[in-house]
């Protein structure tokens, strides 16, 4: 049942509970099954189990161990390192280990949540223990990250204020007119183009890096991990995307402005290869960006409402059986 529950098969589980439902109340080695899938971090058997226990599931989560521990001091300690590298980056498995932490802690009635152990422990405070290095390396993590991208953030800003100001062709010259300084091709279309993406590549880059700024100067406390710091980090690379974007369709706009009088055909790969460059950093960025967004605003801790029917079904038959046995 352990090594069933420490590799997630969740069939084995359900089968086994199916022929002995009162495993859910045994003990493997002085921890019980709710125990072991909390520590495993194995959130599917975990929800099984809780469907299961039906109305007995206050006294369930609130058993403990011999040593006084707690569910919750079994949320608070580290994940198993094979559960951790599921997740890439130091600070999305600091983020994972809060969002844990605070599953467990909802489950959990408020008078076992500052419970001490035999070694006169909260949860609080072992959680904070056994993830120190973690949030250190997720600080790190963070910051590298940051600074990396700053660069490039404020390198595109330098290019798109500077290039306000010289736009392609130029502008008019001539100091008996009222146009004079006016740019010449003000009133074309693709200049239009020029100007809208030159302007939305400087504001996107600077609010990039106001995100990377603050992430910098963050404190780096465990709570942040859970919201406040992957927000400036999704925010910051997705404005540092748009700005990337749009200072590619600005060159290309010049560039066209410049060159169409005599190589109309110019457009065309300036066209391709910016496109190029966009996809190859879509390529690189995107997948850390879409598990940044997916962990940070759509966390399936506890809340994995897509099990089988045929599962939804053995469950609820389970729990069933279960409150008939006592009844009788």
């Amino acid at each position: 049942m352990t090594t069933a529950i420490e590799y997630g098969i969740t069939e084995f589980v359900t089968e086994c509970l199916d022929k002995f439902r009162f495993l859910i109340w045994d003990e493997f080695d002085g921890e019980t099954m709710i125990q072991i899938a909390i520590k495993e971090r194995n959130e599917k058997i975990l929800n099984l189990i809780l469907e299961i226990s039906g109305n007995d599931r206050d006294d369930l989560v609130s058993r403990e161990d011999n040593n006084y521990n707690s569910i919750l001091h079994y949320a608070a300690k580290l994940a198993p390192s094979a559960k951790l590298n599921l997740v890439s980056g130091a600070a999305l498995q600091m983020q994972r280990e809060v969002q844990w932490f605070k599953g467990v802690e909802n489950i959990v009635h408020s008078q076992y949540k500052y419970t001490r152990n035999g070694d006169k422990e909260t949860a609080k405070y072992v959680f904070t223990e056994k993830h120190k290095d973690l949030v250190e390396k997720g600080e790190k993590w963070m910051k590298d990250t940051s600074g990396s991208c700053m660069v490039v953030a404020t390198l595109i800003a330098t290019v798109a204020f500077a290039a306000a100001f010289t736009v392609p062709r130029g502008n008019i010259s001539d100091t008996n007119s009222l146009q004079n300084g006016v740019p010449i091709f003000l009133s074309g279309r693709t200049f239009a183009i020029f100007a809208v993406a030159d302007s939305v590549a400087l504001f996107s880059s600077i609010t990039s890096d106001l995100m990377f700024l603050a992430i910098m100067t963050s404190r780096y406390a465990e709570e942040d991990f859970y919201k406040s710091l992957p927000q400036k980090l999704i925010i910051g690379l997705a404005t540092l995307f748009i700005s990337m974007a749009s200072i590619l369709i600005s060159f290309g706009a010049a560039f066209t402005i410049v060159l169409r009088d005599k190589y109309s055909w110019a457009p065309i790969p300036v066209a391709s290869f910016g496109l190029v460059s966009v996809l190859l950093f879509a390529f690189l960025e995107f997948p850390l960006f879409l598990q940044m967004v997916y962990f940070t605003y759509f966390p399936s801790i506890f809340g994995n409402k897509n099990q089988s029917v045929t599962n939804k079904k053995k469950t609820t038959k389970l729990a069933k059986e279960i409150e008939a046995k006592k009844e009788l």
